[in-house]
């Protein structure tokens, strides 16, 4: 909670320097950086988590027939709230629920993060500040969907969210393997390291703002 309050007060200062709206500013502090669950948390199955290994595969997605049409562009909607409104929002959003599992981590970047295979036909295409991943195929318990969003924890002090948009299919098979984006990995391991053993389980989408940049084109 302090931890949140902290990011709160931090994105307060960049919206008056950036006259970027004050829900906006709180919210992308929110879901860039990583949170914590409490020092005395324990990773139970039954709260839905699974362990996952990350790494840094040198490799190329091979890419799968997407499952989905392309989602129809909507207009951008202004977040005019208050600044009350705007901390009131920062604590709600993205939460984690259901089971977890112990899961592979690895980051990928340049030319594996264009063409993400949950969308049929989109421009889109994330960037090393993405917070997205790709999947293997198989090997998962309960296998997320496409555009569904994760929680991802190195230990209870270093969690994110991400959200599914691709295939690993390079993967190693049958491995619970999650490939993130730079950003989102070194919010939990350095990069150097290649590959990490984190927690993971599914997660509610956002409720208050969305930022395409990160999670790509909203499904309505």
């Amino acid at each position: 909670m302090i931890r949140l309050a902290l990011l709160v007060l931090s994105a307060l200062c960049i919206f008056s320097i950036t006259g970027a709206t004050p829900a906006r500013a709180i919210a992308r502090s929110k879901y860039t950086k990583p949170h914590s669950l409490g020092d005395s948390y324990t990773f139970d199955p039954r709260d839905g988590w699974q362990s996952f290994n990350a790494s840094n595969p040198q490799y190329k997605h091979r890419r799968e027939p997407a499952k989905k049409d392309a989602p129809e562009k909507k207009p951008a909607v202004s977040n005019l709230l208050s600044i009350p409104q705007a901390i009131k929002a920062a604590f709600n959003g993205l939460r984690g629920e259901g089971p977890s599992e112990s899961t592979i981590i690895t980051w990928y970047t340049g030319h594996d993060l264009l063409n993400p295979s949950c969308w049929a036909n989109t421009p889109w295409a994330p960037t090393d500040s993405s917070f997205v991943c790709a999947l293997t195929l198989d090997g998962w318990q309960n296998k997320p969907e496409c555009l569904s969003f994760l929680q991802m924890c190195n230990g209870p002090e270093k969690c994110v969210f991400v959200r599914v948009v691709d295939s690993c299919a390079g993967c190693a098979p049958g491995s619970r393997h999650v490939d993130m984006t730079k950003d989102s990995f070194s919010q939990l391991a350095p990069l150097e390291t290649g590959t990490a053993t984190v927690m993971a389980r599914p997660a509610t989408p956002p409720t208050d703002i969305w930022f395409e940049d990160l999670w790509g084109p909203e499904e309505k």
